[in-house]
């Protein structure tokens, strides 16, 4: 089953539904095989353009991707679906670009990552500030399974970065360049030190070349010197975090018109598809 996303631009959601349920056809039957594992992603698509946008181009990517390595890709905004009977029945659960908000889905969610589920989340699917819309009132997720902790600032605008790979010998990175430019995107920084986390892998980190990154307008938003993992994996689950999944959007002429897209970047596409292979595959590392 796959849901579509609800565009408020005209034309756009019929037409993007249509071609995510060809797509998606075609990776159930890629080559009359059967899957070799099942994902599903779990997406709001309403909080922001530049993360609307990622959510539209993730879901047809990802259905591309099925089609190619032999896997099936479904999605949904329905986030009441994050029980523990439906997720049971897939190896990978993606987060877009929010978290689960309810107790009941996140209890599930905790459980299915504790039995051995895996899962892949990007960008926004990390942050929590407070007080905001989305507040820092999820311990275990953010603390613990993240180790983030809370979100404190970010680059804008959408920047390319050079992104350095720390581990060269992990499943998603050990066919990637010592670095590489990535695709635009806003940087996040956050509260906790991963570097301190005994649990935590590292995989990439902006690279010093990179500085200054962002353009501003406003000074706190151009980063000029610190250390900053965009993405990485916690020893005691299968997971990986992605902090890429914000386009760029002409704000200012209001056109709402995409101005970069995330998965745009060969090099960035292979460090995705290989850590949800390594993912759907069973990988621990």
């Amino acid at each position: 089953m796959i849901w579509s996303l609800d565009y408020d631009v005209k034309g756009e959601r019929s037409l993007l539904a249509a071609i995510h349920e060809t797509l998606a056809s075609s990776s159930a039957s890629h080559s009359g095989k059967k899957a070799e594992f099942k994902v599903v992603a779990f997406y709001t698509g309403k909080n922001d353009r530049a993360h609307i946008s990622f959510v539209r181009e993730a879901n047809l990517w990802f259905s591309k991707m099925a089609a190619q390595y032999n896997f099936s890709y479904e999605s949904t905004s329905d986030w009441s679906a994050l029980n523990t009977d439906f997720v049971s029945g897939f190896q990978v659960v993606l987060f877009l670009d929010t978290r689960p908000e309810d107790p009941a889905q996140r209890a599930a969610f905790r459980k299915y990552m504790e039995n051995g589920g895996a899962w892949m989340g990007f960008h926004f699917a990390g942050f929590a500030m407070s007080p905001s819309d989305f507040p820092q009132n999820w311990d275990w997720y953010h603390n613990d399974f993240l180790g983030s902790g809370s979100y404190l600032s970010n680059t804008w605008r959408p920047s390319s970065a050079v992104l350095r790979v720390e581990d060269r010998n992990h499943p998603a990175t050990k066919d990637l360049p010592e670095t590489f430019s990535s695709a635009p995107n806003e940087w996040y920084r956050w509260s906790n030190d991963l570097r301190k986390n005994p649990d935590i892998k590292i995989l990439l980190s902006i690279d010093p070349t990179s500085f200054p990154l962002g353009t501003g307008p406003k000074p706190h938003e151009i980063w000029h010197d610190g250390y900053y993992p965009v993405v990485w994996t916690n020893k005691r689950y299968r997971m990986m975090y992605v902090n890429m999944g914000h386009n760029d959007i002409d704000y200012e002429n209001r056109t709402e018109k995409e101005l970069s897209l995330t998965f745009d970047n060969e090099i960035q596409n292979k460090l995705i598809v290989d850590g949800l292979l390594w993912l759907g595959g069973g990988g621990n590392l």
